[in-house]
């Protein structure tokens, strides 16, 4: 599957609120059950439901939402697969265009209510494209023997510097364990509703 991904700065499609890196939901429904549900909740309900064909995967952390919806496939049946690619490619093109006005209303009211900055991104036949995509500085400790993993993969010209090799080995390990992060977050959900459902929870 192709994947393409913007400039790592929210800039044309996303909100300028100068709420870049607030953490955690503390907009208007603070404190009412699991963020995460809550965020999931409010924009299945505030995005039109013609602009993709299944629910879209909504992903949070405490600096960014990120919507990934499915486009229909073009109707180009026994071409060949660049044509079936191109084709792909402009229908995200014309959806990107044709929905920015309104994206952006919307990620402006979530970007408000959550205090996070909201990001987009089409999956259509088998290209995913993001429009934007939130870069956020994480400091950490390590110690020597750590450092010189990082140090190996600079020297070895796999990383450009500590920071890129960081990236580098955390993109490795959600690649190689996706299967088990995706039980975890799973599993995630679960523990957020029952602890929604627990006392005083009404």
């Amino acid at each position: 599957m192709n994947t393409s991904q913007a400039d790592s700065t929210p800039a044309d499609d996303a909100a300028a609120t100068g709420n870049d890196t607030n953490t955690g939901g503390q907009g208007a429904g603070a404190g009412k059950g699991s963020a995460a549900s809550e965020v999931r909740g409010w924009f299945t309900g505030r995005l039109p439901g013609d602009w993709f064909t299944a629910t879209p995967d909504i992903q949070a952390d405490r600096e960014e939402i990120t919507i990934v919806g499915v486009l229909p496939d073009p109707e180009t049946a026994g071409t060949s697969d660049a044509e079936r690619a191109a084709a792909a490619e402009g229908r995200i093109r014309r959806f990107r265009e044709e929905t920015r006005v309104h994206r952006i209303e919307i990620a402006r009211e979530a970007e408000h209510r959550f205090r996070r900055k909201v990001s987009w991104g089409v999956t259509c036949a088998d290209v995913t494209e993001m429009f934007t995509t939130l870069s956020v500085p994480v400091m950490t400790r390590l110690r020597q023997p750590e450092r010189r993993v990082l140090d190996t993969l600079v020297e070895a010209g796999v990383a450009r510097s500590r920071s890129d090799a960081l990236a580098w080995c955390v993109r490795l390990t959600g690649e190689n364990a996706d299967a088990w992060l995706s039980r975890l977050r799973a599993a995630l959900r679960h523990v957020e509703e029952v602890r929604d459902e627990g006392p005083g929870t009404a």
